[in-house]
């Protein structure tokens, strides 16, 4: 059974800014197909890394779910609509 921890403040800019449920989070970790991809930006390096990957909620909508694992958690830092080079990247890399 996966983890996730969400903070308030997280939470709160994943309810106004994007739209975006816990449950279709849950649902996009259930409907992954592919790998996570490591975000190796300089300016986004962290310890430890930041993962990401791309997938439908059950009602198809795509989103861009952005987390780090950690202590047995998916610790979730945003989650939002992905634009096209991000869909193009997870598609030759993570699939």
């Amino acid at each position: 059974m996966r983890s996730l921890h969400i903070s308030p403040g997280v939470l709160e800019k994943l309810s106004e800014k994007h739209k975006v449920t816990p449950k279709e989070i849950n649902e996009c970790f259930d409907n992954q197909c592919g790998i996570f991809l490591v975000d190796d930006r300089e300016n986004r390096r962290t310890d430890p890394s930041t993962l990401w990957f791309v997938a439908e909620t059950n009602k198809g909508r795509l989103l861009k779910i952005v987390f780090i694992y950690q202590d047995g958690q998916h610790q979730i830092k945003t989650a939002y609509e992905p634009n096209d080079v991000e869909i193009e990247i997870y598609e030759r890399k993570g699939k």
